[in-house]
């Protein structure tokens, strides 16, 4: 056998296929603790992350000058639609410097109806829950905790995201 048809062998086993065609989350063996930023949400009351224990979270950090995100959000928003309610919640959180004015003129340009709109400091935000790009989502348990984390955007309408999703509720 050739060097190059082995290397091909080998190098295939190691190439991820569509994000589309797996779950959104390698899920933890070990939930951690999260920190918390403060949460404004519309009506212009604080929150923390265990405001939201006893559902399972999904924690969505973007912002309205972000690509990805605006590109995501509909899909947020029908995920919401689908599983939102005692047992789950999608909280889109917005971390436009411009504040929670900004992602409220986002939802309506685009008809978002499903998904409640938060905002939070980005640097607060950075600080407590360590993330790198935008977006971010991380899953959440009942006892707010980190169960799985994701970086950059994914299809959260696809049949794996709810799946996953919905064998947790």
């Amino acid at each position: 056998m050739g060097r190059r048809p082995l290397l091909v062998g080998l190098v295939a086993g190691f190439i991820a296929g569509p994000a589309q065609a797996r779950p959104p989350f390698r899920l933890r063996k070990d939930p951690q603790p999260l920190l918390s930023p403060p949460i404004q949400d519309e009506a212009g009351t604080t929150r923390v992350l265990g405001d939201f224990a006893g559902r399972v979270i999904l924690l969505n950090i973007w912002a309205t000058w972000c690509p990805p995100c605006r590109e995501e959000m509909p899909a947020l928003d029908r995920l919401e639609g689908l599983l939102g309610g005692p047992d789950f919640a999608v909280l889109p959180l917005c971390i436009d410097e411009g504040g929670i004015e900004r992602g409220r003129g986002f939802y309506d340009e685009i008809g978002l109806v499903n998904l409640p709109l938060y905002w939070a400091e980005p640097l607060r935000v950075q600080l407590a829950l360590a993330f790198i790009g935008l977006p971010t989502t991380l899953l959440i348990d009942r006892e707010t905790r980190e169960i799985g984390r994701l970086q950059g955007p994914f299809d959260w309408g696809s049949d794996e995201a709810v799946r996953q999703i919905s064998d947790l509720l």
